[in-house]
């Protein structure tokens, strides 16, 4: 029996895969879809392209229906074209990943409404049409680039300890690394600010709280730079 979409016309979308650090894990955004085909079952945000919108705006705009998520980062990630993605017709999809803060309480993302919910991303139910296919590309995409750009930043509170930004490329490099080569390394790139201010209601010995100078790397990258852990 034939798998190809019955319905005539080439359909454009997009969908968002949306990532957060929260309690050590990495955290995927999903949604359940309302109508056929899956209906009820988990999915990333997504929709239709409208035939006034910028591919951008559109992915913007399915996160503001997936209950009011922004993320801080936004990149195109892949084009997916198979032919039997989507039983309807023919869909064409842009997919785009996206980063964003759920430790930040002013993070309209860390509690999503409109059917959407965070699962830990290693253990995420199995998403509708070939939508794990793309979260595992945006998995590896985040993880090849998070070594070479500094956008693991976006996943942290504007001011964080030197053992959360450990934490966060562990998670994400799912490996842990060496403790003082890790801080040797970021802290001779000498992009980290000193905040002047240490962790607050622990009970150990509170740690020195940094902000990254994005400004300042901005700069640097201008005299040739290379962002590298």
């Amino acid at each position: 029996m034939s798998t190809r979409p019955t319905d005539e016309g080439l359909a454009l979308s997009v969908e968002v895969v949306v990532f957060g650090v929260d309690d050590s894990d990495l955290k995927l955004l999903a949604r359940r879809r309302e109508g056929e085909p899956f209906a009820g079952r988990w999915a990333l945000p997504g929709g239709l392209v409208g035939g006034d919108e910028a591919l951008e705006g559109a992915a913007r705009r399915v996160l503001a229906e997936a209950g009011g998520v922004s993320p801080a980062y936004l990149e195109q990630l892949y084009t997916f074209g198979a032919i039997d993605r989507d039983p309807r017709r023919r869909t064409v999809s842009v997919a785009y990943y996206g980063l964003v803060r759920l430790a930040d309480p002013r993070a309209p993302a860390s509690a999503p409404e409109g059917g959407a919910a965070w699962f830990v991303a290693s253990a995420a139910p199995r998403l509708a049409l070939d939508h794990d296919e793309i979260a595992a590309t945006a998995r590896r995409r985040l993880q090849a680039k998070v070594r070479y750009e500094p956008i693991g930043f976006e996943l942290l509170p504007r001011k964080f300890t030197l053992s959360q930004l450990q934490a966060l490329y562990e998670v994400i490099l799912e490996r842990a690394l060496d403790k003082r080569n890790f801080r040797k390394k970021i802290l001779a790139m000498d992009l980290l600010a000193d905040s002047g201010k240490v962790e607050a209601d622990v009970a150990r010995r509170p740690a020195r709280l940094y902000r990254f100078d994005e400004r300042r790397y901005r700069r640097l990258c201008k005299q040739g730079f290379n962002f590298e852990v």
